[in-house]
């Protein structure tokens, strides 16, 4: 009776383990084929991750304004509940798809992959240069699933404090960039960018670190400079025969 009890265990871990490993293969076959994709369509993907109330929306309202101009961009974006967030990227003038997970804390390449087909149906004929994907706020799952970027980019704002690279470190490993954002609160909390700035290159020593604020626009050329960067890069790759 205790060798069927220890049998039944066995199994059913070696279940679950399959489960997951499935899903994770499945989640990233279709990352590279959403990464296949924007390549052959010239767009540079950016993944943004953190916690709920970090200001990527704010960010992502700053930089379509501030590159109007210049680059084409669309955004899909992703919440648990409500188009809020779309809302506030169509009325820059930017193309806009949102995404509801309906209680899911991430997106995954599936989704994304949905959502792109939307997002390219309501640009119609005009190509896009940037495509921003922005995740549901959590700092934990995400940085589970590929989505098919080319960049991730992680945000922490002044009032959630310094210590979430420490806590938090797998959305800081597979991230390029990390922004510290809301930096006009400075004055009025205990965060020292530097200390989170070097907890965050503990774990990913490549990774920049840009300091802003989307309100003031103070460190926005930063950000705005190396988004110029990534997609010039991305063009001259796809010259290379």
């Amino acid at each position: 009776m205790m060798e069927d009890a220890n049998h039944r265990r066995t199994r059913k871990s070696v279940t679950v383990l399959t489960v997951e490993a499935s899903l994770f293969s499945a989640n990233d076959s279709q990352a590279a084929a959403n990464r296949a994709r924007f390549d052959a369509c010239g767009i540079l993907a950016i993944n943004l991750i953190s916690s709920p109330g970090s200001g990527k929306t704010a960010l992502l309202e700053a930089t379509i304004k501030a590159l109007a101009d210049i680059l084409r961009i669309g955004v899909i974006e992703g919440d648990i509940e409500t188009a809020r967030d779309a809302e506030r990227i169509r009325a820059q003038g930017a193309p806009v798809v949102q995404l509801t997970t309906g209680g899911a804390c991430h997106l995954d390449a599936v989704m994304v992959a949905r959502g792109f087909e939307q997002l390219s149906a309501e640009a119609g004929d005009q190509p896009l240069d940037i495509l921003f994907i922005e995740n549901v706020g959590n700092l934990v799952c995400p940085a589970s699933f590929d989505l098919g970027e080319h960049r991730r980019v992680v945000l922490v704002s002044v009032p959630e404090g310094p210590d979430k690279p420490a806590k938090y470190p797998a959305a800081f490993v597979g991230s390029q960039l990390f922004i510290i954002s809301k930096t006009d609160l400075l004055p009025y909390f205990d965060f020292a960018p530097h200390e989170a700035a070097a907890s965050a290159k503990c774990h990913n020593p490549a990774m920049e670190v840009f300091e802003l604020s989307a309100k003031t626009g103070d460190g926005m050329a930063m950000w705005l400079t190396w988004l110029r960067r990534e997609v010039a890069a991305r063009r001259a790759e796809r010259e290379i025969p």
